[in-house]
């Protein structure tokens, strides 16, 4: 059969069971040559794994009389009832699975709403560190030794003026950085940093036409945090696998630089 060109659609399709069979193998080979993709894939496997995992137990279990009255018009609904535990646990773990989709996220200080810039940048993040850190040879597109070329060239491309944070107090050197397509806003800039055992952590930067402002919010997939932001007409994530106490403190720096930068 001919390769046809798979689409974010067919991933949930496949995760489902729904994509046919003939068109697996190729579905396959889309994810290999994509990891973005891939790595979404993945991204959307836990998620739906945790929801499974809150509701065991609850989906096979029989729906209670009452309810059922209810639903057949036997019996009036009753309101102002606690809900039980039980849903109040599935409900949460239902908004982290659809985090990972754009809807809530878990910040510094709980749950709280996010709009689409946000959870696309902070999925954008995330995606683009786990395939540029984990690069031998070609971690960045431009190095380090071409800073000044760099920030001016990602500043243009991206419609915001920047600077390459110092992480050296952190123990994180610039290695250099590189330009990425974004969902939201069609480009993004990313600086990449090491560290002497070459642990690496990502500064990843788009324009927020909204101008929406946030304060720090946290995302986890697998052993990746992103603590991630929205501020004076730009969006920000750093990006790695340190604890999120260390984030936390290369995050303030960053940001507290680049703010510096665009005000001078």
């Amino acid at each position: 059969m001919t390769s046809r060109e798979f689409t974010e659609r067919d991933i949930h399709l496949a995760l489902d069971g729904e994509l046919p069979a003939d068109e697996r193998a190729g579905y396959e080979r889309w994810l290999d040559a994509h990891p973005d993709m891939k790595a979404r894939s993945g991204r959307y496997q836990a998620d739906s794994d945790l929801l499974r995992s809150a509701l065991a137990g609850v989906l096979d279990e029989a729906v209670p009389d009452r309810l059922a009255k209810i639903m057949t018009g036997e019996a009036p609904p009753v309101r102002n009832l606690a809900p039980p535990r039980w849903r109040m646990a599935a409900a949460a773990a239902l908004i982290f699975a659809v985090g990972g989709l754009g809807g809530y996220f878990l910040g510094i200080s709980g749950w709280r709403p996010v709009d689409a810039t946000a959870a696309q940048l902070a999925d954008g993040a995330i995606a683009a560190h786990a395939i540029y850190a984990a690069e031998k040879l070609h971690v960045v597109e431009v190095g380090a030794d071409q800073k000044e070329h760099l920030v001016n060239w990602l500043s243009k491309r991206i419609g915001v003026t920047l600077v390459a944070p110092d992480l050296t107090a952190n123990g994180f050197e610039l290695i250099g950085g590189r330009l990425l397509p974004a969902a939201a806003t069609k480009t993004a800039a990313q600086f990449m940093y090491q560290d002497r055992t070459g642990n690496r952590v990502s500064l990843y930067v788009a324009r927020d036409a909204s101008s929406t402002e946030t304060g720090f919010r946290l995302l986890e997939e697998g052993d990746t945090r992103a603590l991630y932001w929205l501020d004076d007409g730009y969006g920000c994530a750093i990006a790695g696998n340190l604890p999120e106490k260390d984030l936390l403190t290369i995050a303030n720096s960053a940001y507290r630089q680049l703010l510096e930068g665009m005000e001078g």
